[in-house]
């Protein structure tokens, strides 16, 4: 497919280069940031026109700007389940009012959102989620855990996939509420600690929380549809934004195998050369994809592609350094905090890469039911 840019979007690109270089600040925290992204006008450029004080942008220019704030060296974003996942959803199935409420404070950068989708027994099988919604008059009463939640420390909202009909089973009698994080007593967060030694992910337990009924996206009981259509948001531009962190990873591998003499180990520049390619390959299919390929196995092609790559070039990372990749850099305890250099970290975290999002197995399920025509896999056999 022919997916070039034009003059319009490389003189777009130069003033989002500009942008970012004037404006990334490493001494800013993220909530500040996001609202600096905000005032500007950066948030929500794939989102209609509407008056949310977002700009708009067609798929060339929020691929050049995805690309240009990954090459900029800004912040991980805290905001990127509102804009990039909630607010597509709205678009797609909120009311006016939600609308209207919920989209201007994620364009300005005001409100984080974080998703209340998995549980424990419940985590790629998302049908088997378990916590429960009453409806109690013109609220609903929510009661249960969610778990692997990200940036639930952070966010002032969840959209949490609750069942709203007793007795319901599997993806029936769901529905997909907005629930604010600030009730105390009714809203636990509980960091998980990782074995990078970091805490981005939360158990969240709702005890009695509450959420309007006006909150309700989508209708009552539709909460299935309405999730689903949500996980379609969540690999797109940012994709290729993410390739871009990943060929930043690779060139830093690289560097390490010269400096330890790795790279005169035929085998390691294989590996090397290997992955660099893959890394093209998935530029490429993501481009197709966005394009409008109309597979519908290509969200889970690209999950497995990266996800596996992921987990290989941090193998590479730490095989280059040799054994040295084993000792942390710091004094440390089971009690105590430690710190890990980027190779390390890259390692670890990366372990989980084909877990989450959606675990490989799923993946491989969606491509053989949907796209091959296969038999479905029976529920419950072990």
């Amino acid at each position: 497919m022919d997916f070039g840019f034009t003059a319009e979007d490389e003189a777009f690109r130069t003033e989002a280069r500009a942008w970012l270089a004037e404006h990334v600040d490493s001494e800013q925290d993220r909530r500040t940031w996001e609202r600096t992204l905000g005032k500007a006008g950066w948030i929500g450029l794939g989102w209609p026109e509407g008056g949310f004080g977002n700009r708009t942008a067609g798929l060339t220019r929020q691929v050049v700007w995805a690309e240009e704030y990954a090459r900029s060296g800004a912040p991980v974003r805290s905001g990127h389940i509102g804009e990039k996942l909630l607010a597509p959803t709205l678009i797609a199935h909120g009311s006016d009012e939600q609308k209207g409420r919920f989209l201007p404070p994620i364009a300005a950068g005001e409100e984080l959102w974080c998703q209340g989708y998995s549980e424990p027994g419940a985590g790629s099988d998302l049908a088997g989620v378990r916590t429960s919604a009453v409806r109690e008059g013109a609220e609903f009463r929510i009661s249960g855990q969610k778990i692997w939640t990200s940036l639930a420390h952070e966010a002032d909202w969840c959209f949490v996939l609750a069942r709203t009909e007793v007795g319901s089973r599997r993806h029936h009698g769901l529905s997909f509420l907005l629930v604010p994080m600030d009730q105390p007593g009714r809203i636990e967060v509980r960091p998980i600690r990782q074995m990078t030694g970091t805490s981005d992910f939360n158990e969240v337990f709702f005890d009695g929380a509450r959420a309007r009924v006006e909150h309700l996206v989508g209708g009552e009981g539709r909460g299935w549809q309405v999730a689903m259509s949500l996980l379609g948001f969540e690999r797109g531009v940012s994709t290729l934004a993410q390739q871009i962190g990943f060929a930043q990873e690779l060139t830093e591998v690289v560097r390490g195998a010269l400096r330890s003499g790795a790279a005169g180990d035929p085998v390691v520049r294989e590996r090397i050369v290997r992955l660099w390619a893959e890394l093209r390959v998935m530029r490429w299919n993501a481009l197709r994809t966005l394009g409008g390929s109309g597979d519908p196995g290509a969200p889970s092609v690209a999950k497995l592609l990266w996800a596996n790559w992921h987990q290989r070039l941090g193998e590479l990372a730490v095989l280059v350094r040799g054994a040295g990749a084993a000792v942390s850099g710091s004094d440390w305890s089971a009690s105590a905090s430690y710190e890990l250099d980027p190779d390390q970290h890259l390692f670890l975290f990366s372990r989980a890469d084909t877990i989450y999002g959606g675990s490989d197995q799923v993946q491989r399920n969606i491509i053989a039911e949907r796209v091959l025509g296969l038999p479905r896999e029976p529920k419950g056999v072990v």
